[in-house]
């Protein structure tokens, strides 16, 4: 960078997203391509050695269907792609597991969430030292914990503000990566129903209730628009890798409680990172903060009532929906339905922190946006680098021998692995974000109509989104639910 386009001091510094890597293993094509594309030459060389033209005509249907999956796109991925979607899709309907229904009079085994699909198996634990609710997933082989972040309005911040807290984040990220046990570190911010509670509160500590007009009409005003309106809520979701970790936790004692000791660590970490950085953790929520936020993510409709009610709906046990149904695109659960979005491009040009406003910041919309964070280890992402560049070299070698022209997308994305290698090398984490938004609305008219403005949002921001269809419930777990959940 020259001296001319040095940001000075207080000025805020764009930045630079990689590009999600499209090539395959030979020729842009992936392992599945190259399948269908084996299969299709072998029938077509077969055909002429055995029977020359005649047999070539007769098995028409193999090799052109082959071809067709081979190379014809659907929706921006080639149709064999879309083969084990579609198998995944029709097994899951033809054995009912688009279908949930509570049972409310069988007994669920102690300690289990009553949450569909595969979530079935998570277990809960209450740390008997700080209090927090802690997600034992046995299949992944994680334990998460959750904790509430309150932050001021990063828009009206000035730049020089901004770029210090952008910085600051960036450590904690960095905090996340050296540490070598964390599964994810996931974001999560939403949009709730306000209930008016917090306009209520700010009025009786602030306010002046002296009978007069401008008192009576001020408090009327907010007893109408307090439940009219919405406020944001951020959660950080940290799930220890039990696998990883496993040295420690066995010196810990073994089990969830050697686990949860281990964990009790990287919260200690987190918590003093994220407070240098100048954001305020109110601390790790409680079994019954969990299941709130649980029960609302199913039920938005309960929300404000469970957020007037502090006592209600304070138990796992009972935290989940009472019925889902799962279609191609949506999903609908007790009192609404809901759509999720993957960020499948993010800015490919230099954009500045706050990029995400028009997504973040859209009123009127019910919606969830999280952030998946997957760290990788020094060594790990040192070989994976390594591979992506023998790879990049030996298509561009392949390439050139066959006469292709160059793509500047290839050239770009090896451009961004010598990047990543030397951010590797200056001694940065790497880590890998997937971006997911679950949008929710009491009607699919509604629904349809915030999906289309969350789009909108996305494309002012420089993104790119893509409906995740086949998968939507899964995609619900990750998206709307803290509990650091993958697609």
């Amino acid at each position: 960078m020259s001296e001319s386009t040095k940001p000075s001091a207080g000025e805020l510094v764009p930045v630079k997203f990689s590009r999600l890597s499209r090539r395959g293993i030979l020729l842009g094509l992936s392992l599945s391509q190259l399948g269908t594309l084996a299969v299709g030459v072998l029938t077509v060389v077969g055909a002429l050695y055995a029977g020359g033209g005649i047999l070539l005509a007769y098995t028409a249907p193999v090799w052109v269907t082959a071809a067709a999956l081979t190379w014809v796109p659907i929706a921006g991925r080639a149709a064999v792609e879309w083969v084990p979607v579609v198998f995944w899709w029709l097994w899951r309907s033809s054995g009912g597991q688009l279908l949930y229904r509570r049972r409310i009079v069988t007994l669920r085994p102690e300690g289990t969430l009553a949450l569909p699909g595969d979530m079935a198996g998570l277990r809960e634990y209450s740390d008997p030292e700080t209090g927090a609710g802690m997600i034992h997933d046995p299949h992944a082989g994680t334990l998460t914990v959750v904790c509430e972040v309150t932050h001021p309005a990063f828009v009206l911040l000035d730049p020089g503000e901004q770029e210090r807290r952008v910085t600051s984040w960036g450590r904690v990220l960095a905090t996340v990566c050296r540490s070598g046990r964390i599964a994810t570190l996931q974001v999560r911010e939403r949009t709730l129903p306000d209930s008016g509670t917090g306009l209520a509160e700010w009025w009786a500590s602030h306010g002046t209730d002296d009978d007069s007009w401008a008192a009576s009409t001020y408090a009327e005003l907010i007893d109408r628009a307090g439940p009219a309106g919405e406020r944001h809520a951020t959660t950080l979701s940290l799930a220890l890798d039990i696998k990883a970790a496993a040295r420690q936790i066995r010196t810990a004692g073994g089990g969830i409680r050697g686990a949860a000791a281990v964990l009790r660590q990287e919260m200690s970490t987190l918590t003093a990172a994220l407070r240098s950085a100048d954001l305020t953790p109110s601390g790790w929520l409680t079994p019954g903060q969990i299941a709130v936020i649980l029960r609302s993510a199913y039920d938005p409709a309960i929300a404000a009532t469970l957020e007037r009610h502090g006592e209600l709906g304070q138990s796992l046990a009972t935290a989940g929906p009472v019925a889902v149904n799962e279609s191609w695109g949506r999903l609908r659960t007790d009192s609404a339905h809901h759509a999720m979005l993957w960020i499948s491009e993010w800015p490919r040009s230099m954009v500045y922190p706050g990029f995400l406003s028009p997504v973040l910041l859209s009123t009127g919309i019910q919606r969830s946006f999280s952030l998946l964070c997957t760290p990788l280890r020094p060594d790990q992402a040192a070989r994976d680098i390594r591979k992506k560049k023998v790879e990049h070299i030996s298509d561009q070698a392949q390439r050139a021998k066959i006469g292709q022209i160059e793509d500047a997308a290839q050239t770009a994305e090896f451009h961004d692995v010598l990047q990543q290698e030397a951010d590797l090398t200056a001694g940065h984490g790497i880590l890998r974000y997937t971006g997911l938004i679950a949008v929710s609305a009491p009607t699919v008219e509604e629904l349809d109509a915030g999906v289309s403005a969350i789009e909108q949002a996305a494309v002012q921001a420089s993104c790119e989104t893509r409906l995740l269809v086949g998968q939507q419930a899964a995609a619900f777990t990750a998206a709307a639910l803290p509990l650091c959940r993958r697609v």
